[in-house]
């Protein structure tokens, strides 16, 4: 019986291939052979993805606009690579726009005030220009790619938005806040009035305290 000698199959050009800008000046040198320390490659990789779907997502043909192509294309990795991270063009959408808002502050649990503020200025740090342009371009997508946009909402939208509704329950318990109140019109409020604006508009330093005053003057225990 001739035994069989098996070759490794080439990898594809381009998979896991380091982010543009991790070669050259200031990039790790190697050594005899011997890569520098510095980020792992597979981390660079996905970094180099994930900024290239948002620099997609934020040109004018947004959502349209990103394919696992043009993603790896724009990221210099293989199509393989990208493919290993997530099984499909939305899967990674999502994940992008997920990474790019990070998560909340965690509300200190000192007064629904506090904890309103908190976080109402963390979504106000969030304003930079690419980030609302992507917000805009996903939600403007919505009736072409309602499946997309209900992942998002899913996944990203609603556990931020349950933070806001925790603070409101527990004020509502502490007898800070009106037990007769709706909460999701009141969160529906304080974070339309905070992210429900074009990226061109802008906002004044204490905007977010102001929100945050004006709806407790309405649904503070004791206002009329």
């Amino acid at each position: 019986m001739t035994e069989t000698t098996q070759h490794p199959t080439p990898a594809e050009p381009g998979a896991d291939a380091p982010c543009t800008g991790a070669s050259g000046p200031g990039a790790p040198a190697a050594r005899d052979g011997v890569r520098a320390p510095g980020r792992p490659r597979s981390e660079r990789a996905e970094k180099a993805i994930i900024d290239a779907v948002i620099d997609l997502l934020a040109e004018e043909s947004g959502v349209a606009g990103v394919s696992i192509e043009a993603v790896a294309a724009r990221a210099g990795v293989g199509k393989t690579t990208i493919y290993r991270r997530w099984p499909n063009k939305e899967a990674l959408i999502v994940h992008a726009l997920a990474t790019m808002k990070g998560p909340l502050p965690q509300p200190s649990g000192a007064s629904v005030r506090e904890d309103l503020l908190t976080l109402a200025r963390g979504l106000r740090s969030e304003r930079a220009r690419k980030r609302i342009q992507c917000f805009w371009n996903v939600v403007g997508a919505a009736e072409k790619h309602p499946e997309l946009y209900d992942r998002y909402r899913q996944d990203v939208i609603e556990p931020r938005r349950e933070v806001f509704r925790d603070v409101l329950r527990r004020g509502v318990r502490t007898g800070e806040v009106r037990p007769d109140v709706d909460v999701e019109a009141a969160v529906a409020m304080l974070i339309g009035s905070l992210t429900g604006r074009f990226p061109t508009e802008r906002q004044p330093d204490d905007f977010p305290d102001a929100v945050v005053d004006t709806l407790l003057r309405g649904i503070a225990a004791g206002a009329s």
